[in-house]
């Protein structure tokens, strides 16, 4: 009686370490790089949105500086703070001195 249960413990001992060895397995995947076409795209599409996204937040929540513009005539926008920025390309806003702002043109 008593090698049967030792014979039963072993073999249920066993099955219970080789179930555990199956789960860690390791996975070989094969990092595929993408198309340096399609990261271009992706970061632009990115970029517009994130630009698109900031200056509508801007136009809702601060105030709009109708006689000046940016370096390169972009919509100066004014924060809660009293401070002066615009929207670059990427999204971020970038804060200017006041001295930094020019005269927006006259319209023809």
């Amino acid at each position: 009686m008593k090698i049967l249960l030792k014979t039963i413990l072993l073999v249920l001992g066993t099955s219970i370490s080789v179930s555990s060895f199956a789960q860690d397995k390791k996975k070989d995947t094969i990092k595929i790089n993408p198309d340096p076409q399609i990261k271009k795209a992706a970061k632009k599409v990115g970029d517009k949105t994130a630009e698109i996204a900031v200056k509508g937040a801007s136009a809702i929540v601060d105030k709009t500086y109708k006689g000046k513009v940016g370096p390169n005539g972009q919509t100066i926008y004014i924060d809660n703070k009293s401070k002066y920025y615009y929207v670059n390309a990427k999204g971020a806003k970038v804060y200017l001195p006041k001295s930094k702002l020019r005269n927006k043109p006259a319209k023809p």
